[in-house]
């Protein structure tokens, strides 16, 4: 469904993707693991026409997204931010139905609330947390409701961007399994980056791992612990030593 082909992609002499090859599968759930700063946030923006590569190209359906109509090709993705991205200054439903009023096709409000409604009670919130503000909520609560406004439009494709951070490990496990429930009921293509090694093993199917610029190892979760893969092996048990240098 989502095809990357020798994509680079600098700013001045910081060189991020440095020819990326990737290929995601329709249905499929892609987890993109890797250290801070590796380019993880660059590809995605890239796939989602946000940043040009400077080369390469990148394929949606074998379209180039670059050369797509912009308001129909992005309908087709949702989108769970890192910090939630909730508006505060519209309640609850307001933030989960927003794409739904203000799309190429917008919903009456009556209409668009009953249909944030039935989203936060799928991510495990009830009708009276609705007309609350974000700020009222926890953070648990409100990755919850970034994830039900992620999957208010019913998208083909959904982005999860560092899914659980600034959660503790049970909340964080709470949205592991709510993400894995959601794409596999949805059917969707899901591609998610993280450094969380507890979302992986939770949400992957396939997983690629992104260094210095390139895909060092890429394929299915379960053959990950037993991958030969010297950069894969030193970043999910989290070791000091190895290829990957760390700031002491």
């Amino acid at each position: 469904m989502i095809t990357l082909t020798q994509v680079h992609k600098a700013f001045g002499s910081n060189r991020v993707l440095q020819g990326v090859n990737l290929t995601i599968e329709r249905g499929q759930s892609m987890v993109i693991i890797g250290g801070s700063g590796t380019g993880k946030s660059v590809l995605l923006k890239s796939i989602l026409g946000l940043i040009r590569p400077d080369q390469g190209t990148i394929t949606l359906d074998g379209v180039d997204v670059t050369k797509t109509e912009r308001d129909p090709f992005l309908a087709r993705f949702g989108m769970l931010f890192q910090g939630g991205a909730l508006f505060d200054s519209m309640r609850v439903w307001e933030n989960v139905a927003f794409r739904l009023m203000r799309g190429h096709a917008p919903l009456p409000p009556d209409q668009a609330r009953t249909i944030a409604l039935e989203k936060l009670r799928r991510v495990g919130l009830t009708a009276d947390k609705a007309d609350l503000f974000p700020a009222e909520l926890s953070g648990g609560m409100q990755k919850r409701v970034g994830l039900a406004r992620a999957i208010a439009a019913e998208p083909e494709i959904i982005f999860f961007d560092e899914p659980t951070t600034g959660l503790d490990p049970i909340m964080s496990g709470v949205i592991n399994a709510l993400i894995r429930e959601i794409v596999v009921e949805m059917g969707a293509t899901a591609m998610t980056i993280t450094h969380d090694m507890s979302s992986v093993r939770a949400i992957a199917d396939r997983v690629a791992m992104l260094h210095d610029g390139l895909i060092r190892w890429t394929g299915p979760v379960s053959e990950m612990d037993a991958a030969p893969d010297p950069y894969l092996q030193q970043f999910i048990h989290g070791r000091a030593d190895g290829p990957i240098e760390s700031v002491r």
